[in-house]
């Protein structure tokens, strides 16, 4: 690995295996600064026939990736973009970029991982998740969008469609527990064990054959993940619907409440989504 990055601390190790942190404060918000990394990063990663495995984790106890910062839409659209070219210029289209790499990579979850930060982690290859402290959860229909970066393709697929519609419309947080026995996650393990645990398989699946590997991840990914024109098409409507009035009226509640600073809000976003009212 040759650059530098601002919001990512990146670390190699001897064994074919890649840490990532996420390190974005004050909360990990994906905006254009984390986007341009990660487009970075995946240019890399793609060309670094030595690595296996990724695991993907975050600097921050509380948040993984919270979700997107809000009042940088256009930027971080922006730096998706350069991925992919204006056709692609979504969250959805790069984190599809990210299933098809060919290393395989695992998130490691502690804290919250909402909206496009749980889309991040469900374009991964398995995730791993701390009992005590993880939470996942798709909000957007919660602020009168819908998930526009392959939150409904993915859960879709995972959980089935009764589970999917209600994770999704219901917008609420799921515990590491609940996430686990709905297979929003592989796992969830003890928080004393996550590291152990997710450090041994990097470096077991690393120690076979790479052809035997990407082979196989290509098969599998052939076999589920959704096709580029559905992403396309989620993010599309996610564009357009969060220019409407109704978005911009909750979200200005929101923000008004905290949206976006540490604080109560946040660590309960889910439950609070619930009781922003019809007309808020």
């Amino acid at each position: 690995m040759t650059r530098t990055y601002r919001t990512l601390r990146v670390t190699p190790t001897d064994e074919g295996v890649l840490g990532v942190v996420i390190d974005a404060p004050p909360m990990n918000l994906i905006g254009p600064e984390l986007v341009r990394d990660l487009v970075n990063l995946m240019g890399e990663l793609g060309s670094e026939s030595d690595l296996r495995v990724v695991v993907l984790e975050s600097a921050d106890p509380e948040y993984f990736v919270p979700h997107v910062d809000l009042t940088k839409v256009a930027e971080y659209t922006a730096e998706a973009a350069k991925a992919g070219g204006p056709d692609d210029a979504s969250l959805g289209m790069l984190w599809h970029k990210l299933s098809e790499l060919p290393v395989v990579t695992i998130a490691k979850l502690r804290g919250r991982a909402r909206g496009a930060g749980s889309e991040l982690a469900l374009a991964c290859d398995m995730r791993f998740a701390a009992r005590e402290n993880a939470v996942l959860g798709q909000i957007e229909v919660g602020t009168g969008a819908l998930p526009g970066a392959g939150g409904m393709q993915h859960l879709a697929r995972l959980l089935g469609r009764g589970r999917a519609m209600e994770a999704i419309l219901g917008a609420a947080d799921f515990d590491a527990e609940v996430a686990e026995r709905y297979g929003w996650i592989n796992r969830a393990l003890p928080d004393a064990e996550l590291d152990t645990f997710v450090a041994d398989l990097a470096r077991r699946i690393a120690s076979f054959p790479a052809e035997a590997v990407r082979a196989t991840k290509q098969v599998l990914n052939e076999l589920t993940l959704p096709a580029a024109d559905a992403i396309r098409a989620d993010a599309r409507l996610f564009q357009q619907l969060v220019r409407s009035d109704a978005v911009k009226a909750r979200l200005a509640t929101l923000f008004a409440q905290g949206l976006q600073t540490r604080g109560p809000l946040e660590l309960d976003l889910g439950e609070r989504l619930g009781t922003l009212g019809h007309d808020a």
